[in-house]
């Protein structure tokens, strides 16, 4: 069987331990075995990771060990998928360039905080969005130093709050995105601060989607 691992952590505030849990949901229905650890110990043995298929993070800030991710970097690199979501992915392990060398993103801000009402607008056409209309949202809304690699396929508009950033105009900034990383696929998605915001609807169903591609 598929295998997939979760691993949750990091600052309470997104909600970690709820969003592991509706992943592991949405992939045990897609027929994959999901293993869920609330530890990094779990990237320790690089050899159980290459049997993966795919690892999903949900770790806001915190530090990961040099050969942990080193371990990650080097499964995805060999073919493991790399899934996930918000600051679980794209704000994890601040001090770790190959980290965001691998995921494509890092966070830098979120002008307005939690609250701000914005459209996502889809800009592919891509399986991973087909059939998905634009939709709007009311949460932070990530400006986020970009990988140019990146194949996007939706984004959303800055500025909306005045800010330093507001002078430079208007900014398509990518909420989804994905990317290789050697033979692996990576799939990130900036939506799910808290787990109300991606438990239904487009948000939900274009997560579903990434995680299963993203799988090998």
């Amino acid at each position: 069987m598929t295998k997939a691992l979760i691993t949750w952590g990091g600052w309470d505030g997104h909600e970690p331990d709820k969003v592991a849990a509706l992943f592991a949901a949405d992939l045990r229905d897609a027929g994959m075995e999901v293993t869920v650890f609330d530890t990094l110990a779990c990237f320790d043995d690089p050899a159980e990771l290459t049997d993966l298929a795919l690892i999903v993070p949900i770790w806001t800030m915190s530090t990961i060990g040099k050969e942990q991710s080193e371990h990650v970097q080097a499964a995805v690199a060999a073919g493991v998928g790399l899934a996930g979501c918000h600051g679980g992915m794209c704000d994890a392990f601040r001090n770790d360039v190959g980290w965001q060398f691998m995921t494509g993103a890092q966070w830098v801000a979120h002008p307005g905080n939690d609250g701000v009402e914005y459209r996502v607008r889809i800009t592919s056409d891509d399986p991973l969005v087909a059939g998905i209309a634009d939709f709007d949202v009311k949460t932070e809304q990530y400006y986020l130093h970009i990988d140019p690699a990146v194949k996007v396929h939706a984004v959303c508009d800055f500025p909306l709050v005045d800010g330093p950033h507001a002078p430079n105009g208007p900014v398509a900034m990518p909420v989804v995105f994905s990317k290789m990383w050697g033979k692996g696929r990576v799939y990130y998605n900036a939506l799910g601060h808290q787990a109300n915001v991606i438990d239904h609807g487009p948000a939900r169903e274009m997560l579903r989607r990434g995680m299963t591609w993203a799988a090998r």
